[in-house]
């Protein structure tokens, strides 16, 4: 129902939930069943995400007709539900009107949409890029009045620039700020929202709910943590990070003499809500991880995963990640030896799988790889072996696992590290074919500290076993490629913190060479490592997608061209 009778208890359910872009009537469906639920906690409204209904971001899809008239039929359907006298909604869908197409909400109640508002703040930055299918909405709205409450409704990054939007509201006299938010995952990112929140509470005096969304989306991670901070600039509530839940909040009013806005007599305060401990460094990664290959997976709908397991450490946490997502039975994988596969690493490999659970199988590379050595001897009559000859074995392997997905419709988990991206350290359609890559935006050395963590911890919701899944051999052992007799990756590459320091560096702060330099690098070694940072631009393009973990990922965040003559002379 609907009226003005202002109330002094408010019930507030954060609905933190994982849609799936595209997916409208599956996204109804969830958003149904979240409103039961809180109805049945007793609320008296339900604040969903940023465009729930489409999913976020639904980026050109936006573009497509019948796309927004299968999103505004079923806010019109959802909408309608209100006529039973539950909890209203808020909820984020787009919306094609005369003044354009916006990132929207609406609020319904009492069996009616009460309200739109249209996002005015439109990022076009990093991953985002809204100014291509959305346009602003045309001016700042006021405060929707719900049973007697006055309810302002920012849009994700209208709290996160300077356009005004809190403070108006405020000064319009909204008394509690609801805004729905798709504030995608990187390390730290918590942090930053809390104080971006509070920066707007300290400019309009009013309790602000920031409701984010779950979930991976392609390499996106919505890893939620919705949170409020109350008016006192404290943290009044704070949900958990990377599960799905509907969580109830009550707000109270309280005389509020003094209230910087000036034009409210009363406040609102936060008396009952969740507390929960947001997961810290490790733990964090590797939750975000293992949600971004289990979203992958699912809702691309594959059956299964297959990989290939060498008995080094990358392959071997994506071999963790991908039983914890997914569970040992959806996932095979892949020891395929040559020559210079050395007796620990089958025996590591096969220790592995065995301490996952997961099907094993040994697929031998000789012949295939001497065949191409056969059938290339008159063409390469006369030249030197070296590279080339190396990677025909990646690509026999590359070959069989595409082979296996073919035949069996297993989706190929790629397991290449962010520190051999950056530098070209792997092979095109070799080792670098796969569907998704869930350790892509992950440095080497950040691998080494995930898999000492997960030896000794199993995340919330890990379908995997406790105890050692990584064995200690894996990670003690100098990394190396095994393409050729005695091979280690120190043989072509500085040591791995070294290269890392040195690539965050170049890619996640943009330094230059003369401060990269100054903080004890050779100088040498940093010319060419920016050097081979350009020139394998051109594989990045051709990689798997992955999860994104740091400020800066490849794709999404770090656009340079291929053909670049650029270096820093210092």
């Amino acid at each position: 129902m609907t009226d003005n009778t202002a109330s002094d208890i408010l019930r507030i359910a954060v609905a933190q939930l994982n849609p799936t872009v595209g997916d409208v009537a599956g996204n109804l469906a969830k958003a149904r069943e979240a409103r039961a639920d809180a109805a049945r906690q007793g609320a008296d409204i339900v604040l969903f995400t940023e465009l729930f209904l489409a999913g976020y971001p639904p980026e050109d899809l936006v573009l497509k007709p019948a796309f927004l008239k299968a999103c505004e039929r079923a806010a019109q359907d959802f909408a309608g539900d209100t006529a039973d006298g539950g909890p209203g909604f808020i909820i984020g869908t787009p919306l094609k009107r005369k003044s354009g197409t916006h990132n929207s909400i609406i609020f319904a109640d009492g069996g009616k949409i009460l309200a739109e508002r249209y996002k005015l703040d439109l990022p076009n930055y990093g991953e985002f890029d809204e100014k291509r299918v959305f346009q602003a909405g045309p001016e700042i709205q006021g405060p929707v009045n719900f049973r007697g409450v006055r309810l302002g409704i920012p849009i994700c990054e209208d709290i996160w620039g300077d356009v005004g939007v809190c403070e108006t509201l405020a000064e319009s006299g909204a008394e509690i700020l609801l805004v729905p938010n798709g504030s995608p995952y990187y390390r730290g990112k918590v942090d930053v929202r809390h104080q971006i929140v509070i920066r707007q509470v300290i400019e309009c005096g009013l309790p602000i709910i920031y409701a984010n969304q779950l979930g991976g989306q392609d390499e996106l991670i919505f890893d939620g943590a919705s949170f409020a901070i109350g008016s006192d600039k404290t943290l009044a509530f704070q949900m958990s990070q990377f599960e799905e839940t509907v969580n109830v909040t009550t707000w109270k009013r309280r005389a509020a003499a003094g209230a910087k806005n000036g034009n409210n007599s009363e406040g609102w305060v936060c008396s009952e809500g969740p507390m929960s401990k947001i997961p810290e460094k490790e733990e964090a990664g590797y939750r975000a991880c293992m949600l971004g290959l289990r979203d992958y997976v699912n809702k691309n709908g594959f059956r299964n995963v297959v990989l290939g397991l060498s008995g080094g450490i990358d392959s071997a946490i994506c071999a963790a990640l991908a039983v914890d997502a997914l569970g040992e039975e959806r996932l095979r994988a892949v020891m395929m030896p040559y020559r210079y596969t050395s007796k620990d690493s089958l025996k590591d490999a096969e220790d592995c799988a065995r301490a996952l659970g997961c099907r094993y199988d040994i697929v031998p590379i000789f012949e295939p790889v001497e065949g191409f050595l056969h059938t290339l001897t008159q063409l390469f009559e006369g030249t030197k072996q070296g590279i080339t000859e190396e990677n025909l074995q990646s690509r026999a392997r590359g070959t069989i696992l595409m082979a296996i997905s073919n035949k069996f419709g297993s989706m190929v988990v790629t397991t290449g590290n962010k520190s051999e991206m950056s530098v070209g350290y792997a092979t095109l359609y070799g080792d670098m074919n796969g569907g998704f890559n869930p350790i892509k935006d992950l440095y080497k050395m950040q691998v080494y500290a995930l898999a000492r963590w997960r030896n000794t911890h199993v995340p919330p919701g890990a379908l995997g076993p406790s105890g050692e899944v990584i064995p200690n051999n894996i990670i003690d052992k100098a990394p190396s490629a095994e393409l050729r007799e005695n091979q280690t990756d120190q043989d072509s590459l500085p040591p791995y913190p070294v290269l890392d320091d040195i690539l965050e560096c170049l890619v996640e702060n943009e330094m230059g060479v003369d401060e990269i330099v100054a903080r004890g690098h050779d100088r040498a070694t940093v010319t060419r490592i920016e050097h081979l940072l350009y020139i394998a631009e051109y594989k990045r393009r051709q990689a798997a997608p992955g999860v994104k973990i740091t400020k800066k990922n490849f794709g999404r965040d770090r656009r340079y061209p291929i053909t670049n003559r650029f270096r820093d002379g210092g």
